[in-house]
């Protein structure tokens, strides 16, 4: 994140959204863009591309959440809410929206700072697992075909595991590529020829 973090405040009463900007502006050096109005919200996020959003809603609707979702920007930035009431079904679909501090009873200027910390951290932890599951997941997979790969090996040729693992890394070497994607092309290969 940069030094001077970027905020856009979604509040729909401008005199509210005015008394936040400021209790901001006091809890750090931000640079604040308000939005007032709710509709085209994605695309007002999707331009602005803010470090953090903060949205102040007495009543926040599903409609709205939806729209934020669309947005991507809970999977691309920390997204804070603050509500006025508890609703436990909305609590649960602002998490699946992927708001990262969901806070009831309002908001209060001694609360923002730590809140906007707290959303941070707790996306960027979400961040690093959400990018560990894929590299976790792409590592399966590859892993899968590149024992479909051996077992086609070691069937035409009728080698070991390990001499077919050894002829699929040399053919990787020679020809500059990954073992898994020399393993993809055998295994697409071998597919199209039975």
């Amino acid at each position: 994140m940069p030094e001077k973090l970027s905020i856009a405040l979604v509040e729909t009463d401008p005199e509210r959204a005015t008394l936040i900007e400021a209790s901001l502006r006091e809890a750090g050096d931000f640079a604040i863009t308000p939005i007032i109005e709710t509709s085209g919200l994605a695309r007002r996020i999707r331009d602005l591309n803010p470090d953090v959003v903060l949205i102040d809603m007495a009543n926040p609707s599903r409609d709205m959440l939806e729209e934020l979702a669309s947005a991507s920007g809970p999977l691309e930035r920390p997204v804070a809410m603050f509500v006025d009431r508890e609703d436990e079904g909305m609590t649960k679909a602002a998490i699946e929206a992927g708001v990262s501090a969901y806070v009831v009873a309002g908001l209060r200027a001694d609360r923002i700072k730590p809140i906007l910390d707290a959303a941070i951290a707790r996306f960027h932890m979400f961040h690093r697992m959400r990018a560990e599951l894929a590299a976790t997941k792409r590592a399966l997979e590859e892993r899968k075909v590149i024992d479909r790969a051996k077992g086609v090996l070691m069937k035409a040729r009728g080698i070991d595991e390990d001499a077919a693992y050894a002829l699929l890394r040399k053919a990787a070497i020679d020809q500059g590529r990954r073992v898994a994607d020399v393993a993809e092309a055998l295994v697409s290969t071998a597919g199209l020829l039975s």
